[in-house]
């Protein structure tokens, strides 16, 4: 299970350290798909991306701890960190096409993969070309959605036991978002694996999450079950957010 707790994670800003988050506790809970919602610019990408100190510490700095089976991830090395990353938490990232390098066919990431069955159902499921021609393609030649997905594949094959995704979903169409959210389902059922997924997509936190909390003002809203986060008005910011919303629909 991770359990995060951060008192404060600053960027240094004129000098001068400047609070982007503060106050910041929840845990993971297993066999759920954990969602945090929150508008544009709350801070979401740099929460997730200081779990597992992605955040460049020439400018940043973090006061807190990140525990996964009892050890803290802030505290541990560099090649330490690298293989959590590669093993135990995986992300997919919304700017999906900047994880590929460009000198790279997209076939290079999935070596370390073998012939596992399961490259080819994901492809199929993500609705990608063929293996033997998607395997040829460079990073140019793919779609930002085409790269999300194979990001997701990526992720899956893993195995990880915590699968962070931030705007899975941005510029694919509503098929593939479908897939995609059936796919996180069944990753997380009958098992001890969490996905945590960030969005200011009103619609897929409605849709995928089992448990949803709320990130506004440098800080997060406990986490509730779906149906009473939607039910609630304890959280007046969340309230006026779907609000707002509602009306555009």
């Amino acid at each position: 299970m991770l359990s995060v707790s951060f008192k404060s994670i600053k960027i240094k800003y004129k000098n001068q350290d400047r609070v982007l988050l503060h106050d910041i506790i929840f845990q993971l809970t297993e066999n759920k798909i954990n969602v945090i919602l929150g508008k544009n610019g709350t801070g979401k990408s740099t929460l997730i991306k200081a779990l597992t100190c992605l955040l460049d510490e020439r400018f940043y700095s973090i006061t807190g701890s990140v525990l996964l089976d009892k050890e803290d991830l802030l505290l541990m090395s560099l090649p330490e960190l690298l293989h959590i990353r590669r093993t135990k938490i995986r992300y997919v990232f919304q700017d999906a096409i900047n994880s590929f390098d460009p000198l790279k066919k997209t076939g290079f990431y999935f070596r370390e993969f073998g012939n596992d069955q399961n490259i080819n159902s994901l492809i199929n499921d993500f609705l990608l070309p063929e293996k033997e021609k998607l395997f040829r393609l460079y990073p140019y030649e793919i779609s930002g959605g085409m790269a999300q997905r194979l990001l997701l594949i990526l992720a899956l094959l893993a195995n990880p036991d915590v699968l962070i995704l931030d705007e899975p979903t941005s510029g694919i169409d509503t098929p593939v978002t479908n897939l995609i959210l059936l796919r996180l389902r069944e990753f997380v059922k009958n098992s001890k694996k969490s996905v945590l997924l960030v969005t200011q997509d009103l619609e897929i936190a409605k849709n995928a999450g089992e448990r949803i909390s709320f990130l506004s003002g440098g800080t997060l809203s406990p986490f509730y079950d779906a149906k009473e986060f939607f039910e609630t008005q304890r959280i007046s910011e969340a309230v006026d957010f779907i609000s707002a919303y509602n009306q555009l629909l």
